[in-house]
């Protein structure tokens, strides 16, 4: 299984598991759910997942640090501002949150059982590998900050 480990792009797999839902939701139509005002609390999950990845990505950038989760080992700084304060993976936190808005809009109870899914995978293969790259980059100061930084809130 540690083969896994730091492949597959979190953005792909955020697709995957997107057009996993998608499908489910479709093969189980019994699991469909009617919730009033559906588009615009999906809209409004959606908007607020997508600010969270994208100021996830702007604090990297402005720190000078890769952005690209398979290369954990080329980080040059450790970022611990902005939106890093309240989550340690905002980026990956924007995804579950963007995946969440496409079950609501989906309106089907039956894909929201790929979440869990979703958030086991990145725990496994995607942050415990990056964890491990952090704390032999930055030692104490990484552990610290773990110590004080929730993984995903």
């Amino acid at each position: 299984m540690k083969g896994l480990e730091l492949k597959v792009p979190p953005l792909i797999l955020a697709v995957i598991f997107g057009a996993g839902m998608w499908a489910v939701s479709r093969l189980l139509p019994a699991g469909h759910f009617v919730l009033p005002g559906r588009l615009w609390l999906s809209a409004a999950v959606f908007g607020v997942g997508a600010c969270v990845a994208i100021l996830g990505v702007l604090e990297f950038r402005a720190a000078g640090t890769t952005v690209d989760p398979r290369t954990p080992d080329q980080s040059e700084n450790l970022v611990v501002n902005g939106i890093y304060r309240y989550s340690r993976n905002p980026m990956y936190l924007g995804f579950f949150l963007l995946l969440v808005a496409w079950g609501i809009f989906l309106g089907s109870v039956f894909s929201w059982l790929l979440l869990p899914l979703f958030v086991i995978y990145m725990n496994r293969f995607q942050i415990l590998p990056e964890e491990r790259h952090m704390r032999v980059l930055f030692g104490d100061v990484y552990e610290r900050y773990m110590s004080q930084v929730r993984r995903w809130l």
